[in-house]
């Protein structure tokens, strides 16, 4: 039994009405889901406000309300607890509810635009391979040691995030490896919680539509460095001109890691090709199976963290030779036609590039480069007309076509993209609104040695259209559809 002045420690707090040793039940912030003596967190979100809803909280059985406003009629019996920042408070809330139990392991939290998943789930890969119980919270599943639950957002709301930390502390979890989204920090989602280190990886453009400017974007960012404690210890990509920005005013111990400049991990790349890459790191010679140099920073990151966690450097080394490329990062097949495809989850200006680069780093321009590439709806569309310059600078065919639609008209999307194309590249280009007619039409175009590249979608199996989610595969499609022709 719980009551509710325990899970209010620590929420600054303006004002309070009833009796806060009141006995609880749960946190809930969805009106929905409330039950009898739940407590009701009004928060007020970008597209609902949840004050809006204290009404029917309190119907459905809600024995106190936290909220930035008190309502204008408080019913007897109830409790109101009045804050600056519901968000915040929702997230102390959560960690005292389930117990701090980001305290009871090792919580390194990942941010930055690209490379979230993949270093986060690398390390997963690495401590599990090394004998730990690990966790792991990102874009593509929740992880609790051995057990898997299916992610929704990069960052989770704090509720699940605790739910899960606490779930860790049950299975005697002693590492978790998280990404932490910018929607993530400005939202507070990550409050409270205590981090033993933070990885910054890149800044690039991307989700303006949310942070309106690249400075509020890169600010935000920030946030989450200067949040963490003296004795955590944060990690930055020295080679990025955002990465020493991140660590002004941290409180943690800093450190770097970089190819072009000196740091204190440092690396250098002297072997890129489909195989994989051959790295020297502080002196130390590694092969892995990675491709392409945004996974020499990937990799980097990976090894400066598990040094830091106390791994010795020979382990460190003998497990990034064993690690597996993740779900829809540069995951490529090679057909019976010997096309090889690659499915990435490129879906901001920088990421695009970045893998179009490694491709071409590393074929012989004998083949032909193909690439299928769309944008996302109801999401930052200056990048639309980027993505399509840099798609037809870098390929020799493209094929534009509707990454997830949403709610906008998937035809205005690609014409959005058409518009960055430069008029050299007019012939390169051809533009098929179905996704799967699109992938089908490149695996056509290919013959002997071509290379084609499907980004944007990675690792997701749905497609979302006008709220409606189709079940939609890129890897698979492109691996049937090869071999049909194949045949």
């Amino acid at each position: 039994m719980i009551e509710l002045k325990d899970i209010l420690y620590k929420v600054p707090i303006n004002a309070v009405v009833g009796n806060t040793a009141t006995t609880i039940n749960k946190i809930e912030f969805d009106s929905r889901k409330i039950k009898q003596d739940d407590v009701f967190v009004a928060i007020s979100g970008t597209v609902v406000n949840g004050h809006d809803y204290i009404e029917k909280a309190t119907n459905n059985g809600a024995i106190a309300i936290i909220c930035e406003e008190m309502p204008e009629f408080l019913i007897d019996g109830l409790v109101y607890v009045q804050v600056e920042d519901t968000q915040k408070a929702l997230a102390i809330i959560a960690n005292n509810y389930f117990g701090s139990p980001s305290e009871n392991l090792k919580l390194v939290g990942v941010t930055g635009t690209n490379g979230k998943t993949t270093i986060a789930t690398l390390l997963y890969q690495l401590f599990k391979k090394a004998g730990f119980k690990v966790g792991l919270l990102s874009t593509v599943k929740i992880l609790v040691d051995d057990v898997e639950f299916k992610a929704t957002h990069t960052t989770p709301d704090s509720l699940t995030i605790n739910h899960y930390l606490k779930e860790m502390n049950d299975a005697g979890v002693e590492y978790c490896f998280m990404e932490v989204s910018s929607h993530g920090i400005d939202q507070k989602r990550t409050e409270g919680l205590e981090f033993e280190g933070g990885i910054f990886t890149n800044l690039s453009h991307d989700h303006l539509d949310y942070h309106n400017t690249f400075k509020e974007y890169r600010d935000v960012k920030k946030r989450f460095f200067d949040q963490l404690g003296s004795k955590a210890f944060a990690l930055t990509n020295k080679d990025d001109k955002n990465g020493s920005f991140m660590l002004q005013n941290t409180k943690a111990k800093q450190y770097s890691y970089a190819l072009k400049s000196y740091a204190d991990f440092r690396g250098q790349i002297l072997e890129n090709s489909l195989g994989g890459l051959l790295l020297k790191i502080n002196d130390n010679d590694v092969w892995t199976k990675l491709i392409g140099s945004f996974n020499a920073y990937n990799l980097l990151a990976i090894f400066g963290t598990a040094e830091l966690l106390g791994l010795e450097t020979l382990e460190i080394l003998q497990l990034l030779s064993d690690l597996e490329s993740v779900s829809g990062r540069f995951q490529y097949l090679i057909s019976d036609k010997k096309v090889t495809a690659i499915v990435d989850y490129a879906h901001t200006p920088d990421a695009l590039k970045n893998v179009l680069e490694t491709i071409n780093d590393i074929r012989t321009n004998n083949e032909t480069l193909i690439t299928v590439v769309g944008c996302g709806g109801d999401r930052d569309k200056a990048k639309r007309p980027v993505m399509g310059n840099i798609a037809t600078a870098l390929s020799n065919k493209v094929v534009f076509t509707s990454d997830n639609p949403r709610t906008e008209n998937p035809e205005q999307i690609i014409e959005d993209i058409e518009k960055g194309v430069e008029p050299q590249n007019y012939k390169k280009i051809i533009s098929i609104t179905d996704r799967k007619q699109a992938i089908r039409t490149a695996c056509q175009f290919a013959e002997e040695n071509d290379i084609i590249l499907i980004a944007g979608k990675g690792h997701e199996t749905y497609q979302e259209t006008n709220g409606e989610r189709i079940d939609f595969n890129d890897f698979e499609i492109v691996k049937e559809e090869l071999k049909k022709i194949g045949k």
